[in-house]
């Protein structure tokens, strides 16, 4: 296992080649799961929005993870509250297992603590075990649907608490 403390957390633009290279490796995974109806994906272009915090995890100067938060108005499922929504969240498969998801999606739980929002939410597919077990060990607890969402089945919905 590569050393944790050479893992360099820092934001990029979501339309770099690398990160473009793994943001499409990250839409042919979920494909292969997926009815495309049945996938949320944020593209390069939501990205770069300005309510999108994006950060990359790096390893000896290669990426290896991304992930982002989107800053939500609140809504009547989040009392009245704005929320941080967690996107694209990838770490490649053959460094996982080495706590480089946590580390992406607390540096994201704190830049949304910066900005006075106190929720994370997500929402994933029930196929995508990995991240499941991932959210859940890091306190994300299930919710029903929010935002635009459908409860189709397929969908689970995370929340989680951050002050």
């Amino acid at each position: 296992m590569a050393d944790a403390a050479a893992l360099l957390i820092r934001p990029e633009r979501p339309d770099h080649p690398e990160v473009a290279a793994m943001l499409a490796a990250l839409d042919r995974y979920l494909g292969e799961l997926y009815e495309p109806q049945d996938n949320y994906i944020m593209d390069a272009e939501a990205l770069l929005s300005s309510e999108v915090i994006f950060l990359v995890a790096e390893q000896e100067r290669r990426l290896v993870g991304c992930g982002a938060v989107r800053v939500a108005a609140a809504e009547q499922s989040t009392s009245g509250r704005p929320y941080g929504e967690v996107k694209r969240m990838m770490v490649l498969p053959a460094l996982r297992g080495q706590r480089i998801g946590e580390r992406l999606l607390s540096a994201l739980e704190r830049s949304l603590l910066v900005r006075q929002i106190d929720r994370a939410l997500l929402e994933t597919g029930g196929l995508q075990t990995s991240a499941v077990r991932l959210y859940e060990r890091c306190g994300y607890r299930r919710r029903g649907p929010f935002g635009d969402y459908p409860d189709n089945g397929l969908s689970w919905f995370f929340e989680k608490r951050l002050a």
